[in-house]
């Protein structure tokens, strides 16, 4: 019955969407937008009861936020006096609180395990991410603080949601979870140093700012989070039955205020900025995975770099783009990656993981996964 329910969700959902884009070209725009929030509302619903589904039905919902952010910006911006955009550097400090809670000195152990390995995929992220970015941008000849953007996304460190993709796609969800928090304690040095100089010809970069912002974003929370963990585990423990729901509803969040702010940019970008965005997410996955292939790192390795390259973390990009006051901008780029990768990284792992499970890792999953 209940397959049935979620079966006519979905059916509903594509007739909802395939109507949304009749009265759009109809040139009904009034019709348009509650078609199409409906129409992803229901997939979503309709994905939750198929297993194969299920992971896209978040996404799913990201998108039915993000069409009611373009087609009624004004309900996005600004209640009152206060400006949406206010929220967003709470809400990621928030996010990296909560994993800063699931971390233990374990997953600073995989450097001395497997110090070639996390050295090679850390070098993989710090510089095929980047240069791709600043090469895209260039290539499609954006304007500059959306060329910034680009660039941006590029320089920031791996995803939170990397090591969920490693665990579906059989990769080594340790070395994933080591490059992740390496990457992550590097950004405030290697960001702003990368995004200097690899986008400081589009925006003025204030290095010393944008380190502090960095690490009141990502770095104070983190800690805070992983002394919480360490010295008061019951309580670290009772956090994380929450903190992932408040993690998803913030990034939501983080993203449909982005898209308002930005609603007449992505009116003019919007389609190319889905492409470029895509080859950048697509080549990550692509020149990450060929890099550790060349460094002959085992299967399990390979996928783990390639994800970790893929994966980029945009809530922090967006939290840069917030500070430097250009988020209807300069925060356009992390705002359409998020999604993407989401798409991209969960067909790729689902179809990694569908097959045998591959050559072991180079160190044990148990010794490095966080409690």
């Amino acid at each position: 019955m209940n397959v049935s329910v979620h079966r006519i969700s979905l059916v509903a959902g594509l007739i909802s969407l395939t109507a949304a884009l009749i009265t759009y070209f109809a040139n009904a725009p009034s019709a348009t937008g509650p078609l199409m929030v409906l129409g992803f509302l229901l997939l979503a619903w309709g994905m939750r009861g198929f297993e194969s589904l299920k992971s896209f039905a978040y996404t799913t919902v990201i998108f039915a936020a993000v069409s009611a952010a373009m087609f009624y910006p004004q309900y996005f911006v600004q209640i009152g006096d206060f400006k949406l955009s206010g929220l967003i550097i709470p809400l990621l400090q928030v996010i990296m609180f909560g994993m800063g809670t699931t971390m233990t000195f374990n997953d600073f152990l995989g450097i001395i395990k497997t110090p070639k390995a996390v050295i090679i995929g850390l070098a993989c992220q710090f510089t095929i991410m980047p240069f791709l970015g600043f090469g895209i941008a260039n290539l499609f000849n954006f304007p500059a603080e959306i060329a910034a953007g680009v660039i941006l996304i590029g320089c920031s460190p791996s995803g939170l949601a990397s090591n969920v993709m490693a665990l579906i796609a059989k990769a080594n969800v340790a070395l994933s979870i080591t490059i992740t928090t390496f990457a992550t304690l590097l950004a405030p040095i290697l960001t702003p140093l990368l995004m200097q100089w690899l986008g400081g010809q589009y925006i003025e970069i204030n290095f010393w700012k944008m380190v502090w912002d960095i690490m009141q974003i990502i770095i104070i929370p983190l800690a805070i989070g992983f002394l919480i963990n360490q010295y008061f585990k019951n309580i670290a423990r009772a956090l994380r039955s929450y903190l992932p729901l408040i993690s998803m509803i913030g990034i939501a969040l983080i993203i449909v205020v982005i898209t308002a702010a930005g609603q007449q940019s992505l009116l003019n970008v919007g389609g190319l900025l889905i492409v470029a965005v895509l080859l950048h997410n697509l080549g990550g996955y692509l020149l990450g995975y060929s890099a550790a292939k060349l460094f002959k790192m085992p299967e399990p390795d390979c996928r783990t770099v390639a994800i970790e390259v893929g994966l980029q973390n945009g809530g922090l990009a967006s939290g840069l783009a917030n500070q430097m006051g250009k988020i209807a901008t300069v925060g356009l780029a992390p705002a359409v990656f998020g999604p993407v990768m989401n798409i991209t990284g969960s067909v790729l792992a689902s179809w990694w993981g569908k097959g045998s499970k591959p050559q072991a890792a180079s160190y044990e999953l148990q010794e490095t996964t966080p409690t």
